[in-house]
């Protein structure tokens, strides 16, 4: 911080922008809080949805496993698809600035899976059919959350460098720089002191003199 002249409206202004750096830590400390506390909630709520989907994918597997026994690989892959599946919509919000975002229900594919076209149908193909579309909605919920995940993450390090440079840095360039001012007035008024009790004497000597 540039040197200052030591005047009474430059430590006004000072004491003022250290009032704001102040209030403006604080907000920063509060908010580095609130962010750490919901990244947190929704990094315990990813894990839970990454060990849903863990068990989902071992359920599909056992399904394809399954459907492969009675199947084969060539019957397998002669059932039919199951319908197009229509990609879940996403809901936004804002949390302290932070785009944070939610999947949102799907609408169901119209329609159902004709086995009829099947040369051999058969629950286990219906099963394994089933499990791996059911994928898709636990696979968007992970990555959704991974993404706000993220973007929580880096707000809350642009909040620490924030906090981080009040506390460390600006804040004591104002202390020091207050400091100084003060010093110096402290000084210029001890220096006005003297010269008006050297003035006094002198005024003092003059007419005593006279008299």
């Amino acid at each position: 911080m540039a040197d200052l002249p030591a005047t009474q409206a430059n430590r006004m202004a000072l004491a003022d922008e250290r009032t704001l750096m102040r209030q403006g830590h604080t907000f920063l400390d509060e908010k580095r809080v609130l962010l750490a506390t919901e990244t947190m909630r929704r990094l315990r709520a990813h894990q839970a949805e990454e060990t849903a989907l863990v068990q989902a994918l071992q359920a599909a597997a056992a399904a394809l496993r399954a459907a492969l026994q009675r199947h084969g690989r060539s019957g397998l892959a002669a059932q039919p698809a199951a319908p197009p599946a229509v990609a879940p919509g996403l809901e936004q919000a804002r949390f302290l600035g932070v785009t944070v975002q939610a999947v949102a229900a799907a609408e169901a594919p119209d329609g159902g899976v004709d086995t009829r076209q099947a040369a051999d149908p058969s629950p286990e193909a219906e099963a394994c059919r089933a499990a791996f579309a059911g994928l898709l909605a636990p696979l968007a919920a992970l990555a959704v959350s991974a993404g706000n995940l993220e973007r929580l993450a880096s707000e809350y390090r642009r909040t620490e460098r924030r906090a981080l440079a009040l506390e460390n840095v600006l804040l004591p360039e104002v202390a020091q720089a207050l400091g100084r001012i003060d010093e110096q007035l402290t000084l210029a008024d001890q220096e006005e002191a003297v010269r008006i009790r050297q003035a006094a004497r002198t005024q003092t000597g003059s007419i005593t003199q006279m008299g």
